[in-house]
């Protein structure tokens, strides 16, 4: 059975922290935030991670999707005004056991993902945070698997409310490399049979701001 908790000082070191920076980084997070993710476990093996960090709108990504700070990069959002404490949400690594980009598969698709985000809202009502945003995908779930992330519909089933939405350049511009299988056939596939039913690229790259504030 999986189970969620925070992450706390005491896991720096024996969990993977991809993503979430250095050490000293995820040290400071945590001792200003009180977590700097949600984790899973299935047993005592880590198997997953929601992270999160101070929301910054002049977060900008120097690598476009290819660099986690992607997720906080809202750029092209008509943001609204929010609270100094307010939260984003980054990084999903579902399946991760280690540190790296493996995956294992045994752990995907059964919505450990939706469970995290759960666990993190939770979480945060709890220490009162006063506003969260994330960054939401076309509702596509190729795309979901491909970038490790969920659409705007399963932000708002938790209490999210878009805020702005428009068509990513980078992420347009790569899918191309995407649909000549440059990043696994399986997934390739999937997104040539969207692009055959009708559906844009504009449509495929298609995100938005997402907002929660707490009740």
């Amino acid at each position: 059975m999986i189970h969620y908790r925070p992450m706390t000082v005491s896991d720096v070191g024996n969990v993977p922290i991809d993503c979430q920076g250095t050490e000293a980084t995820v040290r400071t997070r945590i001792a200003d935030l009180g977590a700097s993710a949600i984790l899973a476990f299935d047993g005592d093996q880590h198997v997953g991670q929601l992270q999160f960090r101070r929301y910054d709108r002049a977060l900008r990504s120097p690598a476009g999707i290819m660099d986690p700070t992607y997720w906080g990069d809202f750029g092209r959002a008509n943001a609204p005004s929010l609270p100094p404490g307010t939260l984003n949400l980054f990084c999903y690594h579902v399946g991760q056991l280690k540190s790296g980009n493996a995956r294992d598969p045994r752990y995907q698709g059964r919505g450990i993902g939706v469970a995290l985000l759960e666990q993190f809202v939770r979480w945060a009502d709890a220490t009162r945070v006063e506003a969260t945003v994330a960054k939401a995908l076309p509702p596509f779930r190729p795309l979901g698997v491909l970038m490790g992330g969920h659409p705007a519909t399963v932000y708002e089933n938790h209490g999210f409310k878009i805020a702005s939405s428009w068509c990513d350049p980078d992420l347009r511009d790569r899918l191309p490399d995407v649909l000549a299988g440059q990043h696994g056939d399986s997934i390739a596939i999937a997104l040539r049979d969207l692009c055959d039913e009708g559906v844009t690229l504009d449509a495929l790259a298609e995100v938005a701001m997402v907002v929660r504030r707490r009740p």
